[in-house]
């Protein structure tokens, strides 16, 4: 697997302050995408042992909530094992950091079902994250005012609760559970 970018103060993609990793190599191509350069599998470096380990040490300040992954698409099956595999590890190392990703792919049609490549490794994957961010970005619904998404049609799973009810059940952020106390 390639990586286009990683960045280590990103407060854009999830709560908090975060290390965002963007991978290359994108099958979806939807229109309007603000990342069209990492559609290729080849842009940018290869991701090794030792992207993983700049990871971790970037990951290591309390003020850093979790971890991020976007593209790209982490859920193209010959992105999901170089993703499981660092994965895993930020799991090990920091347990109470959140992992979140975004892919174009649904959680319910395409990555439950396991549509995308090795099962095993999708299920695992999926099952190391917080919340999932899922569904292509479309233009025709895109909305600025979207808190961690671009377009309407996209969810922000709970994916812990989701495993555990069978189906879909959506992230609430703090601010929205304090909102709906009042």
């Amino acid at each position: 697997m390639n990586f286009a970018t990683i960045k280590n103060c990103d407060i854009a993609n999830g709560p908090g302050v975060r290390v965002s990793l963007f991978v290359s190599g994108c099958t979806h191509h939807c229109k309007g995408c603000f990342n069209e350069v990492a559609w290729d599998f080849e842009y940018g470096g290869p991701f090794t042992q030792e992207t993983v380990d700049l990871i971790l040490r970037m990951l290591s300040p309390d003020y850093i909530q979790g971890l991020t992954l976007l593209g790209g698409e982490p859920f193209e099956p010959q992105n999901q094992g170089a993703v499981l595999d660092l994965v895993r590890q930020v799991r090990k190392q920091y347990p109470q950091k959140s992992v979140w990703a975004y892919s174009g792919y649904l959680f319910d049609k395409d990555i439950l079902p396991g549509r995308l490549g090795d099962r095993a490794v999708t299920q695992e994957l999926v099952g190391l994250l917080d919340v999932l961010v899922d569904g292509p970005f479309v233009e025709s619904q895109k909305d600025l005012s979207l808190r961690f998404r671009g377009s309407r049609n996209q969810r922000l799973i709970d994916v812990p609760a989701s495993l555990r009810a069978g189906h879909v059940i959506l992230w609430k952020d703090q601010q929205e559970i304090e909102m709906e106390k009042k």
